[in-house]
């Protein structure tokens, strides 16, 4: 434990040296050479049937809260626009078409994991970081709860733990990225969907996949895939059949916003140094609870 506080000083001793520069920490992003070599997902709402299977599974793997299995199977959640929270990574909400007001369209939130993601670039301390394979990867270790990654997601995802006061989280889908090394991976929501809603794979693969549904059924699809472009593009990539107006999805830019918070980031930095001995203080207390609450996970292992 002490180890570990002397390490977290070190950190603490750098990164005021750092911020008092005014620099921002590197976005590892940018180590990304190809995101057509990536992985992501092709969400088709057209395909989507609104069983909710996903956020089961979702529920089921990650587990961020306990919740009634029950509550997964209601129907009437679809009456009211819900979005992702610290105890639901994903949700699926019903949306309408316009033009044909007897049909019903379903469609999955959930991180998007952007190629160039807005809340690395504004985390502080690399809480955040672009994984080589496409998840945008959570560090709860390095996390101060700062949560400049609200402020800069363009989606609205992230969530916080506000009901726990002792030790919150920033909670988000986290692609299951920690079982990626399986054989035959797929991420749990992926591998449980029963109409072929949801399509894992390399990301240029899945946009060429988009490209052929669009082009062999013009009636069914609108000729455009959401995420290709978007703020940069994003591993999760949606098809719809309506405008995307219609959906829950925002109209952002194309140009990623990842230079535009790290931009911020030095205007901040550089005209206000925070009281780094407070931050550290903080921090060092939220990280001997955490030991704490290590050691003792393992000494309860162990009796166990």
């Amino acid at each position: 434990m002490r180890k570990d506080r002397r390490a977290f000083l070190k950190v603490s001793a750098v990164a005021a040296g750092t911020l008092a520069a005014g620099a921002a920490p590197a976005a590892d992003y940018r180590r990304v050479d190809n995101f057509l070599q990536t992985y992501g997902v092709l969400v088709d709402t057209v395909l989507c049937v609104g069983c909710r299977k996903c956020e089961q599974a979702c529920q089921v793997a990650n587990g961020p809260c306990d919740r009634d299995p029950e509550l997964l199977l209601d129907r009437s959640v679809f009456d009211t626009p819900r979005r992702p929270d610290e105890c639901a990574y994903t949700v699926v909400n019903r949306f309408a078409d316009p033009d044909s007001p007897n049909r019903s369209y379903w469609i999955k939130s959930q991180c998007m994991h952007c190629n160039e993601p807005a809340c690395v670039s504004a985390c502080i301390v690399g809480a955040l970081t672009k994984d080589h394979r496409g998840p945008v990867v959570y560090d709860t270790w390095e996390c101060i709860g700062c949560r400049y990654c609200f402020l800069a997601c363009p989606f609205d995802i992230p969530a916080y733990e506000y009901a726990n006061p002792l030790d919150p989280q920033v909670r988000k889908c986290t692609f299951c990225h920690d079982r990626f090394s399986d054989r035959g991976f797929r991420p749990a929501c992926v591998k449980v969907c029963p109409g072929g809603a949801l399509t894992f794979g390399a990301r240029g693969e899945l946009i060429d996949l988009a490209f052929i549904r669009i082009k062999q059924s013009p009636d069914r699809y609108i000729d455009r895939i959401y995420g290709q472009h978007e703020v940069g593009g994003t591993s999760w990539m949606y098809l719809t059949g309506t405008d995307f107006a219609n959906t829950s999805l925002p109209e952002v830019i194309d140009r990623p916003i990842s230079d535009l918070t790290e931009t911020i980031q030095h205007g901040v930095f550089k005209s206000f140094v925070p009281p780094i001995a407070l931050y550290g203080l903080l921090g060092l207390i939220m990280h001997s609870l955490k030991d704490t609450k290590r050691e003792a996970g393992k000494n309860h292992d162990k009796q166990v």
